[in-house]
């Protein structure tokens, strides 16, 4: 069952990586039609600036879980790469869940209450022809955050098999 759990976040993970990667693709040539614009007009519109931050926090937020899962994510070294599977397991097991999973949590629930304040409010940019409707990009804080805790629980739920498979030996 934890395996099936893991498979499942992994599946999901995997899937909106790829898709946020498209991101970037947009992204650069929003770039460039600002760059074009900047250069050609001497002129740039305070929505194309706001699109790309917008671009990249998704590529940014999006990608955490997926970067976690490939392990991409700034790790030191030092040891790990010699420890064997068992304390690979352990210490995965403990960074997950003394770490990983509460500061996720705390993340999450403010940044639930920043998205949901926004919302309320119909919050957009507060620059004049700036992009509307602010409190999307507020919730992807709190979406990228639940994909990071899942990967999480998927990475506990793996050194728990591995844990257990290695004390039956």
């Amino acid at each position: 069952m934890l395996l099936r759990f893991a498979d499942f976040v992994d599946t999901l993970n995997e899937q909106v990586g790829r898709f946020a990667a498209w991101f970037t693709t947009i992204l650069v040539l929003v770039i460039c039609v600002d760059v074009l614009f900047r250069y050609l007009f001497q002129e740039t519109a305070v929505w194309i600036v706001e699109l790309e931050w917008h671009l990249f926090s998704v590529i940014f937020l999006l990608s955490g879980g997926y970067a976690l899962k490939h392990n991409k994510h700034v790790r030191v070294d030092l040891f790990y790469a010699k420890f064997s599977e068992r304390d690979k397991a352990l210490l995965n097991l403990f960074g997950t869940v003394v770490f990983l999973i509460p500061w996720c949590l705390v993340l999450m629930y403010y940044s639930y209450q920043f998205a949901a304040l926004s919302f309320l409010d119909g919050e957009g940019s507060p620059n004049p022809g700036g992009l509307p409707a602010r409190y999307v990009i507020k919730s992807v804080i709190t979406i990228g955050l639940s994909l990071l805790l899942l990967q999480g629980l998927a990475i506990a739920a793996r050194s728990i098999v591995v844990l257990q498979n290695t004390q039956e030996e």
